[in-house]
């Protein structure tokens, strides 16, 4: 049999109950379509993660207070609420450990702000100049306080852009005007570039105010919540991650690091852990979404079986005048595979159009790769296959004889 008329054969098996061919399609269709837009919603929130931890800073490592986790335990206890991080274990490890390229400690807490009526509760952050280092903050107007601002405590503020407008507006420049945070009164002096979303919280719903500051009027001691260090280059950040606990633990007088009140967390791996994560869930949507492939392929084999048993008499007049069972074995399997691949062609397309609508209107990070496209159409060709390779081979294996007898 010549491809040619394999071709012409197939198609006008198909278009002889467009209502059934049109509806097997479908469940090809929803399948392949699930299957992209799961994939790509995944993705885009994998690689979404991934840059919202890349954003926080570069090299960055990130030391916060509290007992480590220990095996078998679900929480780290005291993580948050400890104190045990000091200012003078900050400038320690500036001093001490040359591979510490920038030393920011910070503490931070939500508070209500007040300016000329208007009024916001957002996220206070104290700490010193190097924070613009550490977490590649840019000014946008005005300037930073600097390192003897910070260490005296003056009161002055650097505003993101959303607390900047959510207290003057769009119409007003913040710079040289006055905040109140809880009733304490502070000099706007910067504003800063907009950073977005880290994922856990707004970059840009921030006050920065000098470290001694919002220890003297709102904390109250001298502790931090978290010392931030930039290491020099990517590939030293293990060893300046193992310098800093070896450091830390002598000054806090620890000798079993499974003791170490403090964690020291890397932020190459908060992106290997996160992407895992991402990874799994998306691997995940997909599997959920392959379900409805495999009800498409139960369809098409239902469909393929209901034409065997309609084409009886043709399928014993073929084989009567010569037919082989290969060729109507053939067949049929070319049938099923077309019905798999157009339903895998719009599918694409289908799954392709809901991710970008979800993207538009949902505001969600998709990406849509060739690889899950390759893989849809992959998927869709042995669904034909293995769904049609039974009814193809029932077709093949009828006697002409009682074939011809079939009413």
């Amino acid at each position: 049999m010549k491809i040619s008329d394999l071709i012409e054969e197939t198609y006008l098996a198909l278009i002889s109950n467009k209502a059934r061919s049109g509806l097997t399609i479908l469940g090809i269709v929803i399948g392949i379509g699930s299957v992209i837009a799961m994939i790509a919603i995944g993705q885009g929130t994998q690689a979404s993660i991934k840059s919202s931890i890349e954003s926080l800073g570069s090299n960055l490592i990130m030391i916060r207070p509290g007992v480590q986790r220990t095996a078998g335990s679900a929480v780290s206890a005291g993580r948050g609420s400890a104190q045990t991080l000091t200012v003078e274990d900050s400038e320690a490890i500036r001093d001490e450990i040359e591979l510490a390229k920038a030393v920011a400690p910070a503490v931070s807490g939500r508070y209500q702000i007040t300016a000329k009526g208007s009024n916001t509760n957002t996220q206070v952050i104290g700490t010193n100049a190097d924070y613009t280092k550490v977490k590649n903050i840019s000014v946008d107007d005005g300037v930073f306080f600097t390192e003897q601002q910070s260490r005296s405590g003056a009161k002055v503020a650097v505003l993101g852009p959303t607390a900047a407008e959510d207290l003057f507006g769009t119409s007003t420049s913040p710079i040289g005007q006055k905040i109140k945070i809880k009733g304490i009164e502070f000099k706007v002096i910067g504003t800063t570039i907009t950073k977005g979303s880290s994922g856990m919280d707004d970059q840009d719903d921030v006050v920065y105010i000098p470290l001694a500051a919002a220890q003297r009027y709102f904390t109250g001691n001298e502790y931090v919540s978290t010392i931030n260090v930039q290491a020099a280059s990517e590939e030293s950040m293990e060893d300046l991650q193992n310098q800093i606990t070896d450091l830390l633990l002598e000054r806090h007088n620890i000798a079993d690091s499974a003791s170490a009140d403090f964690s020291v967390m890397n932020q190459a791996d908060i992106v290997a852990s996160a992407s895992s994560i991402a990874g799994t869930l998306t691997l995940l949507l997909g599997a959920i979404a392959g379900i409805s492939l495999v009800v498409g392929g139960i369809g098409i084999m239902n469909m393929m079986l209901t034409n065997v048993t309609e084409r009886t008499r043709e399928i014993g007049l073929r084989k009567a005048i010569g037919a082989k069972k290969r060729e109507i074995s053939l067949q049929f399997l070319a049938e099923s595979v077309m019905l798999t691949f157009l339903g895998g062609l719009i599918g694409t397309a289908a799954g392709w159009i809901v991710a970008l609508g979800v993207q538009h209107f949902g505001n969600i990070a998709i990406e849509v790769s060739m690889a899950s496209v390759a893989m849809a159409f992959g998927v869709s060709a042995a669904i034909g296959i293995i769904f049609g390779y039974y009814p193809a081979k029932r077709a093949a294996s009828l006697s002409p004889i009682e074939a011809l007898r079939y009413e």
